[in-house]
């Protein structure tokens, strides 16, 4: 199967799947977040491995932002995700490895932070009071950043002729960016156009936020990749790649769309 048919077939089966768990929140997002998470960071730490991650400290941390951000909301998440830090301390000096232990310390923070963090602000956006604001919060950025990702990728696979960013991605396009934009800050408009939640400025200016950060998220996983010599993060989803190829745009995405909501509510 070509990666073109396997990336739609992977997202006609799984896309579904991810909203029926984020509609049912609570318990069920939780332990989807989870098992992303570790997914994600077991992506991370593998093609980071020459740098030794202190992968255990890695999962605890982000498993326990994530059940802080579940349990107890941001003050917990991060009480969470500080854990690594002394996790990976410990256990950088209890190792045999030569590794630096800024270098071996510093990629466990950040795989912690990135996906942790990232994924801990999908359940914050569910958590937001009442319960049908939350849904249509997550439900919201969710679509935007999936939509606006899908765009880009049609829109600079079909007219894109001017490289974005081509040391980092060579791929990516003004002409898809710019696609993908129209619809990141459509979508936000549509889906909260009838609703009490956010008038039509505060929707607009949701949608500005997200067409921002989820192409920088995007960027940000491609200049990892490459820093690291690698093309996907792994094989997982085929012409997706890897769970973090998947997660990128919405790591960045689901913390600037919280605080921009918390901003203008």
């Amino acid at each position: 199967m070509s990666p073109f048919l396997s990336r739609i077939l992977i997202a006609v089966v799984g896309l579904p799947l991810v909203l029926y768990l984020v509609w049912l929140g609570g318990g069920w997002l939780f332990m989807l977040a989870a098992l992303a998470a570790t997914l994600a960071l077991h992506e991370l730490f593998w093609i980071a491995r020459p740098l030794r991650p202190l992968v255990l400290a890695g999962y605890a941390g982000a498993l326990l932002a994530l059940l802080g951000a579940w349990l107890g909301g941001p003050v917990w998440m991060v009480g969470g995700f500080l854990t690594t830090i002394v996790l990976a301390f410990v256990l950088k000096g209890i190792s045999q490895t030569r590794q630096s232990l800024t270098v071996a310390v510093s990629v466990t923070v950040l795989g912690a932070a990135w996906i942790g963090l990232g994924l801990s602000h999908i359940l914050l956006l569910r958590a937001i009071a009442p319960a049908d604001d939350g849904r249509l919060a997550v439900f919201t950025v969710l679509l935007a950043v999936f939509a606006s990702d899908a765009v880009a990728y049609f829109a600079g696979m079909l007219v894109g002729r001017h490289r974005m960013a081509p040391t980092i991605s060579p791929g990516k396009t003004w002409e898809g960016l710019f696609a993908g934009t129209v619809i990141a800050v459509l979508v936000p408009f549509f889906a909260l156009y009838h609703s009490d939640f956010l008038d039509v400025w505060r929707s607009l200016v949701l949608g500005a936020v997200i067409a921002v950060a989820a192409p920088l998220g995007d960027l940000f996983e491609s200049a990892v990749k490459r820093d690291l010599n690698v093309k996907d993060s792994g094989r997982l989803l085929a012409g997706h790649g890897g769970v973090l190829d998947r997660l990128d745009s919405h790591l960045f995405a689901a913390v600037a769309a919280f605080y921009a909501i918390l901003a203008m509510t």
